[in-house]
């Protein structure tokens, strides 16, 4: 097969934060896939054919760039941040194991800056000890396991990103999960809000749980929960790396 798929992560939003791995495939490619807005970050160029589609795709889009490499095309499914990270590299691979014909093909997952780490930068080190990411979405999994996925997270004192905290389809439950954050950890507990990290928009607050409210996040925000032993210096939050 002559074609080749490249699965590649923009970075959380600066230009300066896509690797040069991630921009060199995007310019041999003949073809980007994506979601509608992460897509729109391509510059058009003649021989390059973007293929914008609808968030909840993920298959479809896998299946559609995978035919396309198929056919001989150079095709980069982009994603924000990194691919592997609540985005489409899974969606790939799962679109694979249907089409054992493709298992052949030139496939690669070219990494990028998550908005987790890059939110974590800007705070200072609140992940600097372990740490667990979790989606908040209930599009594709039920909230009764995203809840307990955070509380297991919170008892065994893990620090946390939360991904999609909370959106206009579900207003409420993030909530939720703060209500259930105060239960396991206490009131003082450090909290920060990173929104649209590394864009013009960037928003950085850290406060702590018991003054957190649903309405500090949205889809564009990723929420920092620190652990016991997570603290301030000056103007930053760190996680020390010594056990607790």
């Amino acid at each position: 097969m002559s074609g080749w798929l490249c699965i590649a992560g923009l970075g959380p939003g600066d230009p300066h934060l896509v690797t040069p791995e991630v921009t060199a495939a995007i310019d041999a490619a003949t073809d980007v896939v994506g979601y509608i807005p992460y897509v729109a970050r391509i510059a058009p160029r003649a021989g390059l054919t973007l293929h914008p589609s609808d968030n909840r795709v993920e298959l479809d889009r896998a299946a559609a760039a995978l035919a396309m490499a198929a056919a001989g095309r150079q095709v980069v499914v982009v994603s924000s941040g990194d691919p592997g990270v609540f985005a489409m590299a899974s969606a790939v691979f799962e679109a694979l194991e249907n089409q054992p014909d493709w298992q052949q093909l030139d496939i690669r997952v070219l990494p990028g800056i998550t908005a987790m780490l890059a939110a974590a930068a800007r705070a200072g080190a609140p992940l600097g000890h372990d740490f667990c990411a979790i989606n908040l979405s209930d599009n594709l999994k039920p909230a009764s396991l995203i809840e307990a996925r955070v509380r297991a997270a919170a008892e065994a004192d893990f620090a946390m990103a939360f991904y999609n905290p909370r959106s206009a389809s579900r207003p409420h439950t993030f909530g939720r999960i703060l209500a259930l954050l105060r239960s396991i950890c206490g009131p003082d507990r450090l909290i920060t809000f990173a929104r649209a990290v590394s864009t013009p928009d960037e928003q950085i607050r850290t406060v702590s749980l018991a003054e957190a409210t649903p309405e500090m996040a949205d889809m564009r925000t990723v929420v920092l929960v620190g652990n016991a032993a997570t603290r301030r210096v000056g103007r930053f939050v760190y996680t020390p790396r010594s056990a607790v």
